[in-house]
């Protein structure tokens, strides 16, 4: 019977080709338009490296003015002073643990053909590249030797060793990075997690970064450091005073080798804040937190208001192209009333006429959704030229193709569903006087 029912469905698409062009174009309009903001909105508010979450975390010493918090919500600084991330680092109280920074600097490559450009650096530590899952085309990460004695060496990104070595293994090559020359160590495959994760206290969706250095060697040099940074006390003109104050502007994570550790790592974080910074200096509540990698996602709302209302937007759109859909239907079956009249006094019941009708509907959605597929891939395509660093957000797995099919498939047989009524009401002995 769903056989015949398929039979009739396609049948009837066939012979008004028009009205059901027209019903396919505003489906797939609206579900190409709903699905690329559904798609994109999806990608932003995921967890780029789930099989972490529970391991990795971002550490917030409330290390703030004792008079008033860094918040108003008495939540702790997003960022550590310089003094109390070397401290952290040199205690490893964690299975690794990094501290970090962004700078920006001019490369100056060795080909006289091509100009020095500006590229976005991270001041990193060694751990850094096996905490956040990235893997390495050629050579591999610096040494815990080369944190420690400062050391001029640097891994690249894989877009960089493109730029500036045509792509070859650039292992052992000195590149210029800011008038200085750093050996190359390694190159990283494509390394580029949307939101950047690491790094919510600049902006959420950018490329990652183009070159890491070891964080001791950019201060060695003095390298000015790039992006937030906040103060309650004045700081002095010098390098070493600013290291030395209490400006916050370095991130810092801890990987633990399970989250049964989280408890302790907190108390440690309390206890050097109480050690650090006397008490009685303190009369305000201390907050010091860790969060993992979702719970910071959420803390930072890495997926902004605006988004929120493109969605909505989105699905008040395809709300608008399911009202045309139910116009188009409601007149195509309602022209169908003398076949109607003639099947129902031959002996066909309503039931039958209604699952006859809604598997037309439904194949209307499944054309529709194919259409509407296409046209989200092409939404996606203009969005990843439009907007640098989207690439990892405009991009549709299995699970969004799926719900883009049943999407289009549910609303247009919801937008069938009265049109189907009314025709399986028709009246079959007024049908059958007029013909």
């Amino acid at each position: 019977m769903i056989l015949y029912n398929l039979k009739l469905g396609l049948k009837s698409i066939g012979r008004n080709p028009i009205m059901s062009l027209l019903m396919v174009l505003a489906i797939a309009l609206g579900i190409g338009a709903c699905m690329t903001t559904v798609t994109v909105f999806y990608m932003m508010d995921a967890n780029p490296n789930t099989a972490k979450n529970d391991l990795l975390y971002v550490v917030q010493p409330d290390s703030w003015s004792p008079e008033e918090s860094y918040s108003d919500n008495n939540e702790p600084p997003p960022q550590l002073t310089y003094n109390d991330a070397m401290a952290f680092m040199a205690d490893k109280k964690g299975l690794r643990q990094t501290a970090m920074t962004k700078n920006y600097q001019i490369i100056q490559p060795d080909d006289a053909a091509l100009v020095p450009f500006y590229a976005t650096g991270r001041a990193t530590f060694k751990d850094f590249f096996e905490m956040f899952s990235t893997s390495f085309k050629y050579g591999s990460a610096w040494t815990n030797t080369d944190d420690d004695n400062s050391l001029d060496v640097v891994v690249l990104n894989e877009g960089i060793n493109e730029q500036v070595f045509g792509g070859e293994n650039s292992v052992g090559k000195k590149i210029n990075i800011g008038n200085k020359f750093y050996t190359v160590v390694g190159v990283l495959n494509k390394f580029n997690p949307q939101p950047r994760y690491y790094d919510l206290t600049n902006e959420n969706f950018v490329e990652a970064s183009e070159f890491f250095m070891p964080f001791n060697t950019m201060i060695t040099h003095q390298i000015r450091r790039d992006g937030n940074t906040s103060c309650w006390d004045n700081t002095g003109p010098t390098y070493q005073e600013f290291l030395n104050s209490n400006c916050i502007w370095i991130q810092y994570w801890v990987e633990f080798e399970d989250a049964s550790q989280r408890h302790d790592y907190l108390e440690y974080i309390q206890g050097y804040i109480a050690q650090t910074r006397h008490p009685e200096n303190y009369p305000r509540k201390v907050n010091s937190k860790i969060r993992n990698i979702q719970e910071w996602l959420d803390y930072n709302q890495v997926v902004g208001d605006d988004a929120q209302v493109q969605l909505g937007l989105a699905f008040m759109f395809l709300l608008v192209c399911l009202l045309n859909t139910l116009g188009l239907l409601l007149a195509k079956f309602l022209g169908k009333s003398p076949e109607i009249g003639l099947r129902r006094a031959l002996g066909a019941t309503r039931s039958v006429l209604f699952t006859q009708h809604i598997i037309e509907s439904g194949l209307i959605g499944i054309i529709g959704g194919l259409g509407g597929l296409l046209m989200a891939f092409l939404g996606l395509y203009a969005v990843n030229n439009l907007y640098d660093g989207f690439d990892e957000l405009a991009t549709m797995d299995w699970l969004m193709v799926s719900l883009t099919i049943l999407l289009a498939i549910t609303a247009t047989v919801l937008a069938g569903l009265y049109p189907t009524w009314r025709a399986c009401h028709v009246a079959p002995a007024g049908q059958l006087k007029t013909q």
